[in-house]
């Protein structure tokens, strides 16, 4: 620090005409990236260039089943990423702080992916677990009931999935964590296939 006077000024420069190089850079940052709500479409379009990029390696750090799964988790944290990373993106939140929380939801969804693959009960607990459908010939009305899908929805999914009609070919059918429903269908023997 020099003794001519008090430290701030020779860091902001007042009072002896120093123009700091960091003050520089933070008003071309200021004048790129704007803030507050009051931005200009070139620094939400600066933003929103950024925000791709951050999200990308966010993704490829997340892993690409944060898209592919879709169970529950992933739902929300793709929900609150979308939500948060927006909000960064039209200067509702300070741009900085709406990439921490997005890198803050990508670890939590790290860690629970890491708990889930250890312990059974937690994967449980936070995906859900299959609920079988068809069995044995018949249709577990209880089961259709208990997760709000009717005869009608079993038999869509049977045409998208397995291009049939019937459910004599069909040895089970489960609705997975995803949403999706699965068909295990009868060998030619008179197992089923694995």
């Amino acid at each position: 620090m020099p003794a001519n006077g008090d430290g701030i000024e020779f860091w902001t420069g007042v009072g002896n005409g120093f123009y700091h190089p960091l003050q520089r850079t933070m008003d071309i940052i200021d004048k790129l990236f704007g803030h507050g709500e009051n931005i200009t479409a070139v620094q939400m379009s600066v933003r929103a260039s950024v925000v791709f990029f951050i999200t990308l390696i966010l993704i490829r750090v997340g892993g690409v089943r944060i898209f592919g799964r879709r169970s529950a988790v992933d739902t929300i944290i793709v929900i609150i990423m979308g939500s948060v990373l927006a909000r960064g993106i039209v200067g509702a939140s300070p741009f900085l702080a709406a990439i921490a929380a997005s890198t803050t939801m990508i670890a939590i969804h790290r860690v629970l992916g890491w708990l889930s693959t250890r312990y059974r009960g937690f994967e449980i607990t936070i995906k859900g677990d299959h609920v079988l459908l068809y069995s044995n010939g018949k249709i577990i009305m209880k089961n259709l009931e208990k997760t709000s899908l009717s005869k009608e929805d079993l038999e869509e999914s049977l045409r998208l999935e397995t291009k049939g009609n019937s459910l004599e070919k069909v040895e089970s059918a489960y609705l997975e964590t995803n949403g999706r429903i699965s068909f295990i269908m009868k060998s030619e023997t008179g197992g089923s296939e694995s």
